[in-house]
Formats: C-alpha cells, sequence, structure tokens
C-alpha cells in the first residue's frame, strides 16, 4: 500500500500489549503521536499474567510454610496449617483481572486505540486485525516469548509455566525440568508449598551464566531445603498412568512417579500468524527479531523490542526500550539503553540477587581482579533453627578499585542487591563500600564490612 505520510490511520501500531509494547505506545502517545495497540491475549503480557506477578505472589505463599516452622524458635507454639491450592490460585486470578484492568486504563487514557485480537502483517505498513486493515508509519513488534515443550512422547502430558499457575489440582509429587531461572523459582514454589518436588537438569549445574560461586552455593542451600535435585538427567517419555498420575522415564533408566510435570525449558520468541512472509524481518540464528541499536529491523521503520528480540528478557529493560523507543521517535529525544550493571534476582529459595559480572566473566574483561566473600548463617535462623546459609561475593577491578560484580543468595537478596546497584550505576569502588557505614544487625551490611580478599 503505497500511501503519504498524511493518510496514515496511525503514526505508530504496536503489535503485543506486553511491558515493552505498552510503554512505547503509551508514551508515544503523551508526546502526541496517533497510536494503536493490538493484544490477542491478555493486557500486561506474560510479566503481568504468567510471568513475574503470579510467580511473585506464589514464591511470598510458598514462603510462609518455613515461617511457621521458624516461629517455634521464638516462642510461638505454631503449628502448620492446611494450605488450600484453590485460594491461592483464585485470590491470584482477581489479582491479575485487576492489574488487566490497570494496563487498560493506562492506554486509554493516554488516548491509545486498543484492538483485541492478533495483528497480522498484510505489507509492510499495514497491519489485520480481526478482519479489518489498518495502515502506520510505523509498527512495533513486542510479541514477547512464548514457554517451548520439547517434542518427547507424552508431551501433552506436561503444563508449561503459562499453566502451571492454574492447575486444577495441586500436586502432591512434581517433576520440574529445567535449569534456568524459571525451572529454579518453580521447583522452590512447590517445595515450599508442600509438594514433593524433583528438579532434573540435563546440564551437571543449573542456571548456566551465573557466577560459578553463587550456583554452587545456590544448589547446595536448594538441596537443603528439600528439593530433589537431579543434574545430567532428563525425561525420556512420559506415561499416564490408569489413576491420572505420570510416570516420567528418565534417561538414566530409572522412572519418577508424580501427578504433575512442569517443563521450563526456555522460550522461544512469539511470532506465529503474525503474517511475517508479507514484509523483510530478518531473524538472528535463534529464531528472535533482528534490531539494531534503535530497534529496527532489517525494515527501518519497523521495530521490534524486548523479549522478542532476544536481549535480557527482563521486564524493566523491555519498559526502558519502549521508553527509549518512544522518546527517540516522537520526542526528538534520542535515547538508548545502557545495558550494562542491570541488576537481577532470582527468587528461589534463598534467593539469588545478582549485579555486574561473574568473577569469570571479570577475570575476562580486567585479568587482574580482587574477590571478597562471605557465608554466614542469618541471625533469624539461630533462634529459627534453619539450617540456611547466606553467601555474599564483591569482585574488584583491582587497577581501578571499581566494584564490578556483586552477588548475593540469602534472603532479600533482591531487595539489597537493588540499592546496592545504584551505587554500581555510579561506578562506586570498594574504598567507597568500606568507608559506608553499616546498618546493624543486618545481612545487608555486610556488603561494607568484608576486608579480606580471598586467598
Amino acid at each position: 500500500m503505497d500511501v503519504s505520510k498524511h493518510s496514515y490511520d496511525y503514526d505508530l501500531f504496536v503489535i503485543g500489549a506486553g511491558s515493552g509494547g505498552v510503554r512505547a505506545g503509551r508514551m508515544a502517545a503523551g508526546y502526541g503521536a496517533k497510536v494503536a495497540v493490538a493484544e490477542d491475549r491478555y493486557m500486561g503480557g506474560t510479566c503481568v499474567n504468567v510471568g513475574c506477578v503470579p510467580k511473585k505472589l506464589y514464591v511470598y505463599a510458598s514462603q510462609f510454610s518455613h515461617a511457621f516452622e521458624d516461629a517455634r524458635g521464638f516462642g510461638w507454639d505454631s503449628k502448620r496449617p492446611n494450605f488450600n491450592w484453590a485460594t491461592l490460585r483464585d485470590n491470584k486470578k482477581a489479582e491479575i483481572s485487576r492489574l488487566n484492568g490497570v494496563y487498560d486504563g493506562l492506554l486509554g487514557n493516554a488516548g491509545v486505540t486498543v484492538y483485541n485480537g492478533r495483528a497480522r502483517f498484510v505489507d509492510a505498513h499495514t497491519v489485520e486485525v480481526n478482519g479489518q486493515q489498518h495502515s502506520a508509519e510505523r509498527i512495533v513488534i513486542a510479541t514477547g516469548g512464548w514457554p517451548y515443550i520439547p517434542d518427547i512422547p507424552g508431551r501433552e502430558h506436561a503444563v508449561s509455566s503459562n499453566e502451571v499457575f492454574d492447575l486444577e489440582n495441586f500436586p502432591q509429587r512434581i517433576i520440574v525440568v529445567g535449569g534456568g531461572y524459571i525451572a529454579v523459582e518453580f521447583a522452590g514454589i512447590f517445595n515450599g508449598l508442600g509438594a514433593q518436588t524433583t528438579q532434573l537438569y540435563r546440564g551437571p549445574l543449573f542456571l548456566r551464566g551465573f557466577d560459578e560461586d553463587v550456583r554452587q552455593f545456590a544448589a547446595q542451600e536448594i538441596a537443603k531445603s528439600g528439593v530433589n535435585l537431579q543434574f545430567n538427567n532428563n525425561i525420556q517419555a512420559i506415561e499416564k498412568q490408569a489413576d491420572g498420575s505420570l510416570l516420567a522415564q528418565l534417561e538414566d533408566g530409572s522412572s519418577l512417579a508424580c501427578d504433575a510435570i512442569l517443563y521450563a525449558t526456555g522460550r522461544k520468541p512469539h511470532l506465529q500468524d503474525l503474517g511475517l512472509e508479507h514484509v523483510d524481518i530478518a531473524l538472528n540464528d535463534n529464531g528472535t527479531i533482528k534490531v539494531n541499536q534503535q530497534y529496527q529491523t532489517s525494515t527501518p521503520h519497523i521495530y521490534a523490542l524486548g523479549d522478542v528480540t532476544g536481549g535480557m528478557e527482563l521486564t524493566p529493560v523491555a519498559l526502558a526500550e519502549g521508553m527509549a523507543l518512544a522518546k527517540t521517535l516522537y520526542n526528538n529525544e534520542p535515547s538508548t539503553v545502557d545495558y550494562d550493571n542491570i541488576a537481577t534476582a532470582v527468587f528461589c529459595q534463598p534467593t539469588i540477587g545478582t549485579c555486574g559480572l561473574s568473577e569469570q566473566q571479570a577475570k575476562e574483561k580486567y585479568g587482574d581482579i580482587t574477590v571478597y566473600e562471605s557465608n554466614f548463617r542469618a541471625m533469624k535462623h539461630t533462634i529459627g533453627g534453619r539450617e540456611e546459609r547466606t553467601y555474599m561475593k564483591l569482585i574488584v577491578d583491582t587497577a581501578s578499585d571499581k566494584v564490578v560484580g556483586v552477588h548475593m543468595v540469602g534472603d532479600e537478596a533482591g531487595e539489597i542487591i537493588q540499592g546496592i546497584a545504584i551505587a554500581m550505576k555510579a561506578g562506586a569502588t570498594k574504598a567507597q563500600f568500606d568507608s559506608t557505614i553499616g546498618i546493624h544487625p543486618t545481612a545487608a551490611e555486610e556488603f561494607v564490612t568484608m576486608r579480606s580478599p580471598r586467598a
């Protein structure tokens, strides 16, 4: 469709109302652009519906079981009460519905037109939603990722992280397959809620890409909490039994009976049924959309951002990309996202918080590094009786004294590392950490009292 700029229906058409798409559309509209957003599933995308938000709510739920046990050492005659899965599930549903409405309101209040349906490309400037065509000067693909279950016999009996939140019945025995943060988090959730939990990972150790010491320490603590960790193992086939339970045949020749099998083995870009065959959009080798630093695809007026581009699959990253794109295109404010020192957390139990480089990465980048670490039992557990330990690690570029990596495994690691991330963004040195007076008694003060480098 060859039309002049002024005859387009919209200045910007966004496909996908997840974190990145909503932010890009809302900000662009705020800067005066005429914007439409199409969403075929649920407002807020993965994060709000089947990602960070429900996951964190379920993490909170699972932590109460430990708290009831801890309380006895503090004088509370506490018995562990019964857990009701349906109450948690239905309360979660109500909260997600509320958030869907919030996202709808954000777009509506910004003057964005919302189409409920799958948008498909007709040509480079035109999309079709529910049989109706819309032209746009620029188009953004922000369709996110989708869980992937490998093609094994019986795969139809497994669930992904999309369905696991809404299981009809609570599984008393569950197998979680995968070694990424989603698998590790769900193993902790179901273990805490009282399920007999096994985590299988085909590699020798989970959380590839994280600092080696953090991976080892997390594995030790997670196993201690009751999760049956099985590395170097995988499912070959799943068989449904007469009583409705499942039998997993494993690669090592053994089998495991369970009530549910969750596959958290990675996510793929959600590009099916987008009509990409009608436009020139180059893909990376892993099937994600190839973009430049301005989020342009191989067709310059078509952009892509968030998980669909295969970058850091984090909600705040997608939000930052959406904001940068809107500023660049509609506020005469060329913007990019700084991907250095992005803090993140894995809400396993205990939690992992990390910012900056792993020890291995720091060695490669700087050569001469100094490492400080601390391993202790948190004060709360001395009376509570839990055997859980906390681990902290600071990595310093020796030449500049700059702190280039901070890692923690322990209670509230996410909350603590968020504050430290600000210091790292500001370029803090180890001397500045040392001259900061700690808050006592906290675990966090350990980060400003580590004086002796690791031998």
